[in-house]
C-alpha cells in the first residue's frame, strides 16, 4: 500500500458517508496481514524475536520486577484467524507484555480524591490513538499510599480501556493513576510499544478470535489470550511509519472531505433559499430549474432528500408549486361554505361552538404576498380538532380495526370509532404533530387528534400537506412530555388556495415527491456499493 494506491481507493468510496473511518480500517487490516509493506529475508524472524521476549520476561521476573505467571495457552494451527507470512508469528498477549487494571479510590472519602497530586485517568481522559496529558480527576498522596500502593504508571505507558468501551487506546503523557476498566501495558520488549499501540485495539475490539469476548467487558484470562499477528522487529518499525504516513494521509483526506461536504452543503442550502424565495415566478422557474437540474450533485445525503421534501411542501402551501387558474373560485367563497358548514355542524352537535373567539388574519399579520385568489386564514377558521378515545392496551390486540395514536397504528380493536378517511395529528409524545390518514374505518385514541373540515372547500390531500408543512411540533409546549393543544393550533396562519388549485398541487406534490423517493432509493443502493467496494 503506497499513498497513490490509497488515493485509488478513496476514489472508490469517497462519497459514502463513512469513507474515511473504513480507509483507516483498512489500512490497519492490510498492516497486520503483512501486506502493507515488504518483507525483507535478513530481518530476524519473529520465532527469534519469541525467544528473546520469553528471555527478557524470565530476567524481569527473577529480579522481582514481574511477578511469575501461569504460561499462556499455545497458538494451535487451527485457531489462527487468518494466515500470516512465512517469517511472522501468532502469539497471546500475555506471552508479549504485562498489564494491570486500575482502581477507583472509595467516593465516600473526600481525601482520596482532587488533592492535585496525582492524574487519575478515566476512559473520558482518554483520546483514541492520542496522548493524555490533563485528566479532570486527581488523587492524593493518601490515596497512593493507601489503595494504589505504588507509583504512578510512568511517561510514556499504553493505556486501554477494556470495560463498554473495548480498545480505546492512549499513552500517557504524565504519570498518572486511572480506573478499573483501564489496562496499563507493559511490553516485555520497549522496543514493541510502538506496534502494539496501533494493532491492539484492532485485535480487543473485534471479538473474532475463539478467546475474546464478544460483549461489553473483557476480562482477565481473555485479554491475555487475544491473538496477535507479531511480525519481525525490524519490520514492525516499518509497519509503525507506513502507517503513520498513511494515518496522516488519512487526515488530510478527511479534512478535505469535510470542506467538500461543507460547501456542498451550503449550495445545496442556498439553491433552495433561491427556490423558496424567487421573487417572482420567472426568478422561481429559473432557481427550480437549475436545482433539479443538479440534483444528483446536490443531494449525496439523505438530509439532503429531507430538505428536498420540505422545500416542496414550502413551495405547495406558498402558491409556488404550480401555476393559477384565473378562472377558478377564489378562497373567499371557500370560506363562506366553511362558514356554513361549522355553523350547521355546531347546530347539528357534531363540533363544539369554540372557546375563544378565532380572529381573521389582520393585513399587518401577513408573513409574505399570497398569490391572487388565496387567502390568508387561521387554522382554526378552516378546522376543528378534538381528542380519540381513551383505550387500554389489551383492547389493541384483538380486532381488525387498526388503532390510530400518535405515532400512527398502534393496534387493532374490534369496532372503529371513525367510518371515513380521518386526518389524525398526534397530540402528546414524541410523535405530537406527527400526521396521519386512517383507512375508511379506524379507531383513534386520545393521544390523537381527530380533524374535522368542510369537505366541499378543503381536499383532504391538500390538508395534510398543509399540516405537514406548518410543522405543528414547533408549537408544542416545552415540557418533558411534549403536548400540543387547539389553543396551539388554531392561531397559526396558513394559505388557503382556491379548491380547483388544491387539487392540482397536490398532483404536483406527489409527483415530485416520487422523484424524491427514486433518489433516496438510487442514493441508498449507491452508498451500499461503495460501502463494500473496498474490500
Amino acid at each position: 500500500m503506497t499513498p497513490d494506491r490509497l488515493l485509488d481507493h478513496f476514489d472508490r468510496i469517497s462519497d459514502a458517508p463513512d469513507a474515511i473511518p473504513r480507509l483507516r480500517r483498512f489500512i490497519l487490516d492490510l498492516a497486520v496481514r503483512g501486506k502493507l509493506v515488504e518483507q525483507k529475508s535478513n530481518d530476524e524472524p519473529a520465532s527469534e524475536l519469541l525467544k528473546r521476549i520469553q528471555a527478557e520476561k524470565a530476567r524481569l521476573v527473577k529480579e522481582g520486577k514481574l511477578r511469575n505467571q501461569e504460561p499462556t495457552l499455545p497458538v494451535e494451527i487451527g485457531d489462527q484467524p487468518f494466515e500470516l507470512p512465512t517469517n511472522w508469528e501468532w502469539a497471546r498477549f500475555g506471552g508479549i507484555a504485562d498489564f494491570s487494571a486500575g482502581r477507583t479510590p472509595s467516593r465516600h472519602d473526600f481525601s482520596y480524591w482532587n488533592t492535585g497530586d496525582y492524574p487519575w485517568a478515566s476512559i473520558a481522559d482518554m483520546t483514541d490513538g492520542g496522548v493524555v496529558v490533563t485528566t479532570k480527576e486527581t488523587v492524593s498522596e493518601k490515596a497512593k499510599e493507601h489503595l494504589f500502593r505504588s507509583e504512578p504508571a510512568p511517561v510514556g505507558t499504553l493505556i486501554m480501556s477494556f470495560k463498554l468501551t473495548i480498545g480505546k487506546i492512549s499513552m500517557l503523557g504524565v504519570p498518572a493513576f486511572h480506573n478499573e476498566a483501564i489496562i496499563s501495558i507493559h511490553p516485555h520488549l520497549v522496543a514493541m510499544d510502538a506496534y502494539l499501540f496501533k494493532v491492539l485495539p484492532r485485535f480487543s475490539q473485534q471479538g473474532d478470535t475463539k478467546d475474546a469476548i464478544k460483549g461489553a467487558t473483557l476480562n482477565r484470562e481473555s485479554i491475555t489470550n487475544i491473538f496477535l499477528p507479531l511480525p519481525p522487529l525490524a519490520e514492525q518499525n516499518r509497519i509503525v511509519a507506513e502507517v503513520d504516513e498513511l494515518m496522516a494521509l488519512c487526515d488530510q483526506l478527511e479534512a478535505a472531505q469535510a470542506e467538500r461536504e461543507s460547501r456542498r452543503d451550503k449550495l445545496a442550502g442556498a439553491s433552495l433559499h433561491r427556490v423558496n424565495n424567487g421573487a417572482n415566478a420567472n426568478e422561481f422557474r429559473e432557481h427550480a430549474r437549475f436545482h433539479f437540474r443538479h440534483l444528483p450533485r446536490l443531494t449525496t445525503r439523505p438530509e439532503h432528500i429531507q430538505q428536498l421534501r420540505q422545500t416542496i411542501l414550502n413551495l405547495a402551501v406558498s402558491g409556488k408549486l404550480v401555476p393559477r387558474d384565473p378562472k377558478d373560485e377564489p378562497a373567499s367563497e371557500l370560506l363562506k361554505r366553511i362558514q356554513a358548514w361549522r355553523s350547521a355542524a355546531i347546530a347539528e352537535g357534531k363540533i363544539r361552538m369554540p372557546r375563544k373567539q378565532i380572529l381573521a388574519v389582520d393585513d399587518s399579520e401577513a408573513p409574505y404576498e399570497l398569490p391572487k385568489l388565496w387567502d390568508w386564514v387561521r387554522l382554526g377558521q378552516i378546522i376543528y380538532i378534538h381528542s380519540g378515545d381513551g383505550l387500554t392496551s389489551e383492547a389493541m390486540r384483538r380486532g381488525s380495526v387498526p388503532v390510530f395514536g400518535g405515532n400512527g397504528i398502534t393496534g387493532f380493536h374490534d369496532t372503529p370509532n371513525v367510518l371515513r378517511p380521518t386526518v389524525v395529528i398526534g397530540r402528546v409524545g414524541y410523535y405530537c404533530g406527527s400526521i396521519h390518514v386512517t383507512p375508511s374505518q379506524a379507531w383513534i385514541t386520545d393521544n390523537a387528534f381527530i380533524t374535522e373540515f368542510c369537505t366541499d372547500a378543503i381536499f383532504q390531500n391538500f390538508l395534510v400537506l398543509l399540516l405537514k408543512a406548518t410543522n405543528l411540533k414547533e408549537n408544542e409546549k416545552a415540557t418533558a412530555q411534549p403536548v400540543i393543544s387547539g389553543a396551539k393550533i388554531y392561531p397559526i396562519i396558513v394559505g388557503l388556495p382556491p379548491l380547483a388549485e388544491q387539487h392540482r398541487i397536490v398532483a404536483k406534490v406527489d409527483e415530485v415527491m416520487a422523484l424524491c423517493n427514486r433518489l433516496e432509493a438510487q442514493l441508498n443502493t449507491t452508498q451500499k456499493l461503495q460501502a463494500g467496494s473496498v474490500y
